[in-house]
């Protein structure tokens, strides 16, 4: 076998695990016992993922070959990664196309109908001219072929129709570009029922048909209409040199997202070869850019919001949220955490807890200062609004913020004005070093509180991911916490962690040494093991410490979201290595450590994942956790998650994503669905109270 032929089975390049994973959400939208509506959600949710995917990591691929620095053997390696991406969406997308072709038909076999511009009856046509008149006018302004020579000016990730207008006389061809506004009226527009179905219409179909009032006042014409989508390269150009403050070059640089140049094109493949030149010309496609002929509508993300008709029937039963008792215990809740560690579990328990943390704080005579990191924020941020109050009331508040949290950039800097408007001490982190760590110190005159997450304080993904967030008075936690925030000032400072993992200052080392410890037990016939909840391993330090733990026996047990550098179940290798990827209807991305420990197991949560990224280019921080309900809490989160058998799917290196079986005689189990029963459970009978 040859060198480059092992490498690949004992390594998966990061982008390539990507796939497979964007491929599992795929899979789910073809599980028939998945509800109708959530299966076009997961392909809305495929689609945008995809999208997100080439705007940021192919652009960066090909930036890094486009380099006057990369070696040829570099080069030759990412060439071979871009293939392998290509071949597999390529594949991905044939699925794709099954998959909502599977869906579109079993909508209509509830009286759901998805009609185009060629199937209206009379009252429909009517209704959609007066749905010109009244909303679409103004809002569908062409620009000519003539008039445009760059459409890389345009907004991407939008959807337009390439129009071509043939004159009835002349017989003379013009060509147009149209944005479709669905940001405005939205993707999916009803129209009156027939034949006992509700109708929906696409509003790119809508805009086909009613082409000629778009064009009233030309030259009877006919018309032809295809739709395409491009997407930019989103790395922004900060100019690390302008004499401008940080804040200033990140809103520059968001400005500068405008302007990426265009590196993949999806269209319409029906679309005329002549007509198609014209449009890649004019977008000035190159080399590596992607190019894919698809179906006759782009940006299946909005399926996300697919109307539902009334059809509850055709979606996931809606999951109360828990509040937990000692979130609405009449006694404050910095008492309590005082007396016990406290902790949330998002969004099984509701964020509630963690806002009515903070405004307790900032109504509480004894709180004098409270520090916290803001990674990303909600647009109606409770938790801003809450840190608002403190200043108000004459707390000492500092919000590290990190600017450059992709795609939230934008909100972060409205946000960031806004607490600095009202007397928040505002901190815009380090350049050149992201602030991924999810924490909160307050400080009292009886006694200080931290806490430590898994996730942002943002009230919309405490929704839908699964977060844990530890609020703790453990004197040793607290006083770290606090000295992440001095670390935080100086990053490369020698501040030494005994309690907490920070990165970049030692966290990777520590994960070494622990894994160390497992193999060395295991050597000696001790109890070895490892269970790890993470998003992402890529690492490669961390991958061969793996697979040299596998091969000295330690159990390696994972639940992994998301890629997976690894290749489990290689004899020899990594045996002893099970992988597990969970996708459902909530996003799983809590990250939590157990290490064996030669019998007396060490818990972790935190921000990290097992990525250079995590591990050397960003501050992140994993507390351990000490409590024993806590522990009891996460060590089932993770059994639960690695026997789940009805959407825990095994990662194997190869992508084939076959979901685990279970044992004979055993009901078919569902993690996710096992933990919100038993939270349930547990608000009658509560725990450690």
């Amino acid at each position: 076998m040859s060198k480059s032929k092992k490498k690949l089975l004992t390594y998966i390049e990061r982008d390539v695990s990507w796939m497979y994973f964007n491929h599992r959400i795929l899979q789910e939208a073809r599980k028939k016992d998945v509800p109708l509506l959530e299966r076009l959600s997961f392909l809305g949710i495929y689609s945008n993922n995809l999208d997100e995917f080439f705007r940021v990591r192919m652009a960066s691929l090909n930036r890094i070959i486009e380099s006057k620095n990369v070696t040829d053997e570099m080069e030759k390696k990412i060439k071979k990664t871009i293939k392998t991406i290509m071949k597999l969406n390529e594949d991905f997308n044939v699925e794709y196309s099954l998959a909502t072709d599977e869906v579109n038909d079993e909508l209509e076999q509830h009286n759901i109908r998805l009609i185009n511009e060629e199937q209206l009856n009379d009252e429909q046509k009517s209704f959609l001219q007066q749905f010109y008149y009244d909303k679409l006018n103004g809002s569908t302004n062409p620009l000519w072929f003539s008039a445009i020579n760059d459409f890389s000016v345009l907004e991407d990730n939008r959807i337009y129709l390439a129009v071509k207008k043939t004159s009835h006389e002349s017989k003379k061809v013009k060509y147009a570009i149209i944005k479709i506004p669905d940001r405005v009226y939205g993707r999916f527009i009803r129209v009156p029922e027939s034949d006992g179905y509700d109708n929906i219409m696409y509003l790119d179909d809508v805009i086909r048909y009613c082409l000629p009032l778009v064009f009233i006042g030309s030259e009877k014409s006919d018309y032809e209409a295809y739709s395409f989508k491009f997407t930019k390269d989103a790395e922004m150009e900060v100019d690390n040199e302008a004499d401008y403050g940080l804040l200033e070059r990140i809103a520059i640089g968001v400005n500068s997202r405008k302007r990426g140049e265009p590196i993949r094109v999806v269209y319409d493949q029906s679309m005329p070869k002549e007509l198609r030149k014209k449009v890649m010309e004019r977008l000035h496609i190159r080399d590596l850019d992607t190019l894919l002929g698809a179906g006759r509508y782009q940006n299946h993300k909005d399926l996300m919001g697919f109307p539902n008709f009334g059809h509850d029937n055709l979606s996931y039963p809606k999951w109360q949220q828990v509040m937990k008792p000692e979130f609405m215990d009449d006694e404050s809740l910095l008492t309590l955490i005082r007396k016990k560690d406290r902790f949330i579990h998002v969004p099984y328990h509701s964020f509630n807890g963690y806002i009515r943390l903070l405004r307790e704080a900032a109504l509480r005579p004894e709180v004098k200062e409270i520090k916290t990191t803001l990674y990303r924020l909600a647009k109606d941020s409770k938790v801003v609004k809450a840190l608002i109050c403190a200043a108000r009331n004459g707390k000492k508040v500092t919000a590290v913020v990190e600017l450059l949290a992709r795609f939230d950039e934008e909100s972060n800097i409205k946000w960031s004005k806004r607490m600095q408007e009202e007397g928040v001490n505002v901190i815009f982190g380090i350049e050149g070093l992201k602030i991924h760590s999810k924490l909160l110190h307050i400080t009292t005159k009886l006694g200080n509180i931290a806490c430590v997450g898994t996730g942002n304080f943002h009230e919309g993904n405490a929704k839908s991911y699964t977060d844990y967030l530890i609020m703790t008075a453990r004197p040793r936690i607290v006083n770290e916490v606090e000295r992440v925030f001095d670390f935080i000032d100086k990053p490369f400072s020698q501040i030494r962690f005994r309690e907490l993992m920070v990165s970049p200052n030692s966290m990777k080392n520590r994960i070494l040494r622990q894994l160390n410890v497992e193999i060395k037990n295991a050597k000696e016939g001790k109890e070895a093991w490892l269970k790890l909840k993470i998003n992402h391993i890529t690492d490669t330090d961390i991958v061969k410490k793996l697979y040299e733990a596998s091969q000295a026996g330690v159990k390696v047990d994972i639940v992994i979201r998301g890629n997976c550098s690894l290749v489990p179940g290689v004899a020899g290798l990594s045996e002893n290595i099970h992988a597990v990827g969970i996708i459902d209807r909530y996003l799983e991305h809590s990250r939590i450590i157990i290490f064996c420990n030669g019998g007396k197991p060490k818990y972790y949560i935190g921000s990290a994942d097992w990525m250079p990224r995590n591990l050397i280019n960003r501050i992140e921080v994993m507390s351990p956790v000490y409590d024993e309900d806590i522990r009891k809490d996460l060590l089932r989160t993770i059994e639960y998650g690695l026997h789940d058998t009805t959407n825990g799917r095994i990662i194997d290196g190869r992508g084939t994503n076959e979901i685990q079986q279970p044992a004979e005689g055993e009901a078919p189990f569902r993690s996710q669905e096992a933990l919100y029963n038993a939270y349930h459970a547990e608000i009658e009978h509560p725990i450690g109270q």
